[in-house]
């Protein structure tokens, strides 16, 4: 079975999503004008909370991290925070910067990740985007050479990205993190303090000093109780300066 799309300019992939950004992507967001939420999820090092076939790739776009007695692999997504419409559409729900729109946008309607499928039902995209346009997927291949070329970039970004990203997290003073496939911790920061954050580490070269370990905020007393057996860093008090978006308790 065959896949094609082409955008009818409904907005619906621009309104209610955070978008994921680049380093750089990030800093233009910023500078726009708009908020950057920060998002992080992580699994053991000795791969609790990981699927085995997502090794590769998780562990990629991941820093290992120190948490108590143990250590973690943590992934950080910065992404526009949108609420919404998306703060750059237009009257006519329109793109505003679509010259320099984001990678993410570049790419949709297909996904990052190589684990999950693209599956039209979950895009909120019209029927009629689906048909017509150009063959994306043919059989269960990908055909489109410029997506496949962008989809790359965005995965070499996350990887190129996340020493930086976690630099900035120290500075910020964020260090929970969920656990990959429970749920994601977010942050949204005081974007003056995120700018700075960002200008020092990228601009000045300069890796946070700040060794604080990592923290998992989790659902679940079963999860809790591997966690804790393994020597992880667990937090107990109701967050303050993040919020716990659960995916399901174990």
């Amino acid at each position: 079975m065959n896949t094609r799309f082409s955008c009818v300019g409904c907005g619906s992939c621009c309104t209610d999503h955070h978008v994921p950004l680049t380093l750089g992507e990030a800093r233009q967001w910023a500078e726009d004008g708009g908020n950057v939420i920060v998002l992080t999820e992580a699994f053991l090092d000795n791969g609790y909370g990981l699927p085995v076939e997502q090794t590769t790739h998780a562990t990629r776009r991941s820093i290992k991290v120190s948490s108590g007695q143990t250590h973690a692999h943590v992934a950080i997504t910065f992404a526009a925070y949108n609420v919404g419409p998306c703060r750059n559409l237009d009257e006519e729900k329109l793109c505003r910067i679509y010259e320099r729109r984001p990678l993410v946008c570049r790419i949709y309607p297909m996904e990052i990740n190589p684990h999950i499928p693209l599956r039209p039902e979950n895009k909120g995209c019209p029927p009629e985007s689906w048909d017509q346009g150009p063959d994306l997927i043919v059989g269960d291949k990908l055909v489109d050479m410029q997506l496949m070329e962008l989809i790359e970039q965005s995965r070499q970004a996350d990887r190129d990205d996340i020493a930086a990203k976690e630099s900035i997290c120290q500075l910020l003073g964020i260090n929970t993190t969920a656990l990959k496939g429970n749920g994601f911790v977010a942050y949204l920061p005081d974007m003056a303090a995120f700018a700075s954050a960002l200008a020092q580490v990228v601009d000045d070269r300069q890796a946070s000093s700040i060794t604080a370990d990592w923290t998992f905020h989790v659902a679940g007393d079963s999860v809790q109780q591997t966690l804790q057996h393994a020597g992880a860093s667990l937090a107990w008090e109701a967050p303050t300066r993040y919020l716990f978006i659960p995916l399901q308790a174990g």
